[in-house]
């Protein structure tokens, strides 16, 4: 079974940094890029980061300048740095990953991380 896990997720006031980790898991063929989005209350799920194999990245304006998407490659592992956190971060943020879990998968399917709640508050 194939499953990301998130951890990081939590309280913090305005200024403040956090980190989110997601890791897959389960039979793995290859994964080609990791991301995350985040979805506020009232709110459509939006695009924050995403990262290739290659380590190629994107980042919404939004988040440019604050926050870095990283990956490692061994451990199938995703992270976001947040820093200069603002209480417009408040969402739950949802991992995500592009993946084969079989050779002869004829293209990647998206798999979803159950969501972490980060809370901008003072």
């Amino acid at each position: 079974q194939v499953q990301l896990v998130e951890s990081g997720g939590g309280l913090v006031q305005p200024g403040g940094s956090l980190r989110l980790s997601c890791a897959a898991s389960g039979s793995i063929f290859s994964i080609y890029k990791m991301g995350w989005y985040r979805q506020a209350p009232g709110k459509q799920r939006e695009l924050v980061a995403v990262i290739t194999t290659g380590g190629s990245t994107n980042y919404v304006d939004f988040v440019k300048g604050r926050f870095t998407i990283s990956r490692d490659n061994a451990k199938n592992t995703v992270y976001l740095q947040m820093t200069s956190l603002k209480p417009e971060d408040t969402a739950v943020y949802y991992c995500s990953a592009d993946m084969r879990i079989n050779p002869t998968d004829y293209s990647n399917r998206r798999y979803w991380g159950q969501g972490t709640q980060v809370t901008v508050s003072s």
